[in-house]
């Protein structure tokens, strides 16, 4: 027997924002946001350093010592820490009430010295639970806001701490925004492809018998489906706005790069619909499926009935207690020495000939 599914729940997305009149700019923590921490990642072409549990005091000894310099900020409890942040980098105080007031819709500003980004990503795969990422990047620094711990820029970080020279050191701060950004781009293929192996085996089963059971997960999976199309279609147009700019602090060549990062984003918006126009169809099919097993069971049952009704009307007529001795015409069968095996074969032979009269009517 197989177990029961569990109903999956989700947390409501709320948006914490300024009181009503407050002054823009305003930063105001929300009550469950993360501890802050800082990782420091400093770069030139032939070295790297990484500081862990960076103070903003290591920012500031480092931000204008080395080429190029990533600052991570893990966690948006701490807003005085992020409000220096943003005053040793300059950053409009627009786009840091946007980072700690989560829930964005993904974009891309320009300021006049630099950038910013707003991404989401996939944070939990099995409850496709979303995650804002913010990214500011200008001539020589890039800084990332999360959410909490866990993100897709391992990979990056590898290739930053190879003992080879590559091409993410050699270049400039708008390379390894768009390193960040395209590795958050292409975290969203393993779970959309997971959804999509897990469509195919509920096509399978239903094709060999369908049950209450696929059709709540295939509500659930066209719901995630919706929701995965609600984030990649603006981060899709935010990727075009950034490549379309003409600010100075975004190389030519980076955005050769970053028009690459646009052709996978419109790859994952034609996988979701795809798999939303399968989902609308299984749904559609069991349905189908559903009316089609009900109407076959009717069936059955009428037939049924039919069968019994011609025997019911024979057992009332035979179940009648008239007295034969009284008078000749009250039921003198019931005296007959054969009568009780006289009428199950009667019956019998009513109920077979029903049966065959359906077959050649191809009823059953």
């Amino acid at each position: 027997m197989a177990k029961a599914e569990t109903i999956k729940k989700r947390a409501p997305v709320t948006a914490r924002r300024p009181p009503v009149g407050a002054s823009p700019g305003t930063l105001i923590a929300d009550p469950a946001a993360r501890r802050s921490e800082l990782r420091l990642t400093l770069m030139s072409p032939d070295k790297f350093e990484t500081i862990e549990n960076a103070s903003i005091d290591d920012v500031n000894a480092h931000c204008h010592a080395w080429p190029v310099i990533w600052l991570d900020c893990t966690g948006l409890a701490n807003i005085p820490l992020i409000e220096e942040i943003g005053r040793i980098f300059s950053l409009h105080p627009l786009a840091l009430e946007d980072v700690v007031n989560t829930g964005q819709r993904p974009k891309v500003d320009f300021f006049e010295d630099h950038a910013f980004v707003v991404v989401r990503m996939i944070d939990d795969v099995t409850a496709h639970r979303y995650e804002q990422i913010a990214v500011f990047f200008g001539r020589n620094f890039v800084v990332t806001f999360q959410e909490r711990e866990g993100d897709p820029f391992d990979p990056v970080r590898k290739r930053i701490e190879s003992s080879m020279p590559n091409r993410l050191r050699a270049r400039d701060a708008d390379y390894l925004a768009y390193a960040l950004i395209d590795a958050i781009v292409d975290s969203y293929f393993p779970p959309i492809e997971t959804a999509g192996e897990l469509v195919d085996s509920i096509e399978d089963q239903m094709l060999r018998a369908a049950d209450k059971h696929q059709m709540r997960r295939l509500h659930e999976l066209r719901r995630d489906a919706n929701v995965l199309k609600g984030v990649l279609w603006p981060m899709r147009d935010a990727l075009a706005t950034l490549i379309r700019n003409d600010v100075s602090y975004v190389k030519p060549e980076t955005k050769i790069f970053l028009n690459d990062t646009l052709d996978p984003s419109l790859r994952l918006i034609e996988l979701v619909e795809t798999q939303r126009d399968m989902l609308t169809g299984l749904i559609e099919m069991h349905v189908s499926l559903s009316q089609a097993r009900t109407s076959d069971v009717i069936s059955y049952l009428t037939i049924v009935s039919v069968i019994f009704i011609p025997l019911t009307f024979l057992a009332g007529v035979w179940g009648m207690n008239f007295d034969p001795e009284t008078s000749p015409w009250n039921m003198p069968e019931l005296k007959a020495q054969y009568g009780y095996p006289a009428a199950l074969v009667f019956m019998a032979v009513v109920a077979l000939g029903l049966v065959a009269f359906f077959r050649w009517k191809k009823w059953l």
